[in-house]
């Protein structure tokens, strides 16, 4: 199974791509992202534990660098939503302002590499993730990172996720676009 990631969704972020292994029990996922910010700004949005929870996830402990724990517990579902169970893990590469990679539990290995210049308005990011699952969750995969990754872009803008307001809505229509492309 594999897809492109040729055009943009609604919403601005660029559709993910996918392949999966012969036997569809592994799967690389992968977005090409570009934001206009710097990359400290970008950085301390993929890369601190306070950057995360903007977008993606509580982190505790976070301890930078290669080796070092996280454990990240995510927070989409609102404040009426069962608590998400810890996903621990480690940092598995970090290169200070360039490249930082997370293994955890629940999701695998992903990362983040980020180019452009510190006197530069942008930032390119590439982003993998790496995973076992059936194709169910791949679907879920490549929606709850497309997600994730307009709200980060928001994150970058000054306007954190608001988690109480966060409902299910957008992801179901991300998996249903994806299912399509896929």
């Amino acid at each position: 199974m594999s897809t492109d990631s040729a055009q943009a969704a609604p919403g601005g972020v660029p559709y993910g791509s996918a392949r999966s292994s012969v036997d569809g029990a592994a799967h690389t996922v992968g977005f090409e992202l570009s934001f206009p910010h710097p990359p400290e700004s970008v950085w301390a949005a993929v890369a601190t534990p306070a950057g995360l929870r903007g977008w993606l996830a509580a982190a505790d402990p976070f301890e930078p660098g290669p080796g070092g724990a996280v454990t990240l517990r995510w927070l989409d579902g609102g404040a009426d939503a069962d608590p998400r169970p810890a996903s621990p893990g480690r940092i598995t590469a970090w290169s200070r302002r360039r490249l930082a990679e997370y293994t955890v539990d629940t999701r695998g290995s992903f990362g983040f590499t980020l180019r452009g210049a510190l006197d530069e308005e942008g930032t390119r990011v590439r982003f993998r993730n790496d995973f076992t699952g059936d194709s169910g969750r791949l679907l879920d995969t490549l929606a709850g990172w497309h997600q994730h990754f307009e709200l980060l872009g928001e994150e970058l803008r000054g306007r954190p996720a608001d988690w109480d307001a966060w409902t299910p809505a957008r992801f179901a229509a991300l998996r249903a676009e994806y299912a399509d492309r896929v």
